[in-house]
């Protein structure tokens, strides 16, 4: 068994921010189905709100068009995410491959049209490229476990000049099902991750206890979700982050 760790990253909200090309890519989806909504340019302060609840890309692309609705009531898609994405399907008649397909489509074509446009919609975190740089000092390697498809990420590591020992996308499945198969390395794997309840759920599926967590404090985390935090699950805060591995929590 090797004894250097391999550090898995989410992509978005720990690496990158791309807030402002989610609510780009959404609205261009929304608009492709339902040409007749009205969407702002610029998101909505409710898209920002409902950011650290979206899991999928797909359910981006149904946000907008809910956004988009008159009588549309942010708290009660906050109060019951899960059930709001259920009748807003329902409403709209679509089904999340569908809508998952349109927003690869804009994407996709965004890319070919004007590829600099769409990278300059993305931000890395400050310190975070060349923090992932260093880690090859430290005998780490990295990897990159993304809802994102594969080859939008790969586009934007590329375009920062950075190259994980592996890059997993939606296409690849479930984050803990990812994991499961990165067990059979025997060697420690550690976990990033801006998403409270994904971590949960890695830290509640047989096979992964020994997989070390980290909640970053930066991304799109509600503040809610940095306090009483369960056993196996450790706060990664920037100052942390950029300290050598040995004094990670």
């Amino acid at each position: 068994m090797s004894s250097s760790p391999l550090l898995v990253f989410d992509f978005d909200g720990v690496l990158v921010d791309g807030m402002a090309e989610y609510w780009w890519s959404a609205r261009r989806a929304a608009l492709r189905l339902r040409p007749d909504l009205q969407l702002p340019v610029s998101a909505p302060p409710g898209f920002a709100q409902l950011r650290p609840l979206i899991h999928k890309g797909w359910e981006m692309v149904l946000l907008a068009a809910e956004l988009g609705r008159d009588d549309h009531r942010l708290s009660d898609t906050l109060a019951d995410y899960g059930g709001a994405l259920d009748r807003a399907l329902e409403r709209w008649e679509w089904q999340p491959s569908q809508l998952q397909e349109v927003l690869e489509l804009v994407r996709r074509e965004a890319i070919a049209t004007d590829r600099s446009a769409w990278l300059a919609l993305h931000r890395p975190y400050p310190g975070v490229p060349e923090r992932l740089r260093a880690l090859r000092g430290e005998a780490a390697d990295w990897a990159v476990l993304t809802t994102k498809g594969a080859a939008f990420a790969a586009e934007l590591l590329s375009a920062e000049g950075l190259e994980p020992w592996q890059l997993f996308g939606h296409e690849q499945g479930p984050k803990p099902e990812v994991l499961l198969q990165l067990r059979s390395l025997n060697r420690p794997i550690w976990f990033i991750e801006d998403r409270r309840p994904t971590l949960e759920q890695v830290r509640a599926t047989p096979g992964l206890t020994s997989v070390r967590c980290f909640l970053v404090s930066w991304g799109y985390v509600r503040a809610a979700d940095l306090t009483g935090l369960p056993p196996g699950i450790a706060l990664l805060r920037p100052e942390r982050f950029a300290a050598p591995l040995a004094t990670w929590p």
